[in-house]
């Protein structure tokens, strides 16, 4: 994968690869996602996520509403969603879900994708997404 400082030929050592450097991104099935290391607001270990958080940012309907159309395990951007709130309110509630562990984001260009960090959360919490969702469903 080359990276912007490659793409751009700029040389070694440039201020946009060590941008890159410090950003830090992971490439997953061919798209290349900020690594939740890289991303102050995503917990990078899963024993720092906490089942309280998750259930705070989960008990928002809004915020449920986002989680359940990513449960699909696609990606989508913010304005995706067509949620009766402003954009300055849609952004909080991923920087909400982002903190807590339940979203990541792939950055490209001036877009943000958001997905689920289903897998994680599974292996931290087995089984709570799969009953909050459903007791949503319900």
């Amino acid at each position: 994968m080359a990276t912007l400082s490659e793409a751009q030929g700029l040389g070694a050592g440039s201020e946009v690869e060590e941008f890159e450097h410090h950003l830090g991104s992971l490439e997953l099935d061919g798209e290349v996602w900020t690594a939740a290391s890289a991303d102050p607001l995503v917990p990078h270990n899963l024993d720092l996520i906490e089942l309280a958080a998750v259930l705070q940012a989960l008990s928002d309907p809004i915020r449920l509403r986002i989680v359940a159309r990513l449960a699909d395990g696609q990606e989508y951007t913010c304005g995706s969603f067509e949620l009766p709130v402003g954009k300055s309110t849609c952004s909080h509630h991923f920087r909400v879900l982002r903190e807590a562990g339940v979203v990541e984001q792939r950055i490209d260009g001036k877009c943000r994708f958001n997905r689920l960090r289903s897998e994680q959360l599974e292996q931290r919490f087995p089984g709570l997404l799969r009953a909050v969702l459903s007791a949503n469903q319900a």
